[in-house]
């Protein structure tokens, strides 16, 4: 999330509590995790095996639990609890706002663009031209939709990331990471009847130009999806997992998070992508292996009784 103007550490480090290490003169423009961050930033970490990666990034303005040497130019704001600090600032930026009609005052609709009944469009939300939005669709908040998009009944838009911190020591254990990222959606995308696209925690997820989504798909916070892709029904994509352009994944396959589906894989239905694959290929499985290789294994694994029944003859 960028911020309308710049905002001063000063005031940053007075409103949640943090003691300013660094350059005490900065100003933030925006906030971001960490694998989103540009100049200007403000990211977070309470965690030690990630310091190093957090102080060397392109976050400006870094929120930390413990007194570091501070990496120049940089602003340490260093805090015993760096996730709700984050979370004060974020829900400081970008605070709910209650909806009260079926399409807010605040969005802007394209011409031509046709809303079926039951339609609810949030706060900030733009929609491109010619667009047709299928009946009870939500689209949450800054949500941004390109021209000539279609999306089918009931499917949500921008819901929060599912992104939550385990506290030990509390009965409610489990405190949730704001959101305040936006879904954007480009030309010329399909989305089916039931899907549900996660906004990002800070960023943004995105669907790329051209793409085409099947019934009953959910893609995680923060995914990329290229340009000209093909999702059939129930796919499921993990957050800031990244689909490169013209990948097909066919029925029921699952994504993990944090990974990379390189330009033009193809991926069978109800298989497992753990980690991440190249591009070019067909894969099947679970863990995918390329599927000519996995096929050959299921072959041998369907002879295991003849050649056990040989063995034991031979014995």
């Amino acid at each position: 999330m960028q911020f309308e103007k710049g905002v001063p550490v000063q005031w940053l480090a007075e409103f949640t509590g943090a003691t300013l290490k660094g350059d005490t003169n900065q100003l933030a423009t925006g906030i971001n995790e960490i694998h989103k961050v540009t100049k200007g930033d403000i990211s977070f970490v309470d965690f030690e095996k990630y310091y190093s990666a957090c102080l060397q990034s392109a976050a400006t303005i870094i929120i930390i639990n413990k007194e570091v040497d501070c990496p120049e130019g940089k602003t340490l704001l260093i805090h015993p609890d760096p996730f709700s600090a984050y979370v004060k600032i974020v829900k400081h930026f970008r605070p709910f706002e209650p909806g009260n009609k079926h399409v807010s005052d605040t969005a802007v609709v394209g011409e031509g663009t046709h809303l079926q009944p039951g339609v609810f469009v949030g706060n900030h939300v733009r929609i491109g031209k010619n667009c047709i939005i299928h009946p009870n669709v939500t689209i949450y908040d800054h949500t941004v939709i390109g021209d000539n998009v279609i999306i089918h009944a009931n499917t949500v838009i921008g819901a929060d990331a599912f992104y939550f911190k385990r506290r030990k020591d509390r009965a409610a254990q489990y405190d949730k990471l704001e959101s305040c990222g936006r879904v954007i959606i480009e030309d010329h995308v399909e989305i089916g009847a039931g899907c549900t696209i996660d906004k990002g925690v800070s960023g943004d997820t995105i669907i790329g130009m051209g793409t085409k989504f099947d019934n009953h798909i959910h893609i995680g916070h923060g995914a990329v999806i290229g340009k000209n892709c093909l999702f059939a029904a129930q796919v499921g994509v993990g957050g800031k997992a990244i689909i490169e352009d013209e990948v097909i994944l066919w029925g029921q396959v699952g994504v993990s998070k944090d990974l990379t589906i390189g330009k033009g894989a193809i991926v069978y239905a109800q298989s497992g992508v753990a980690s991440s694959i190249e591009g070019g290929k067909v894969y099947f499985g679970s863990p995918v292996e390329e599927a000519k290789a996995k096929m050959k294994e299921l072959n041998w694994v369907k002879r295991i009784p003849e050649i056990w029944e040989r063995l034991t003859r031979i014995s």
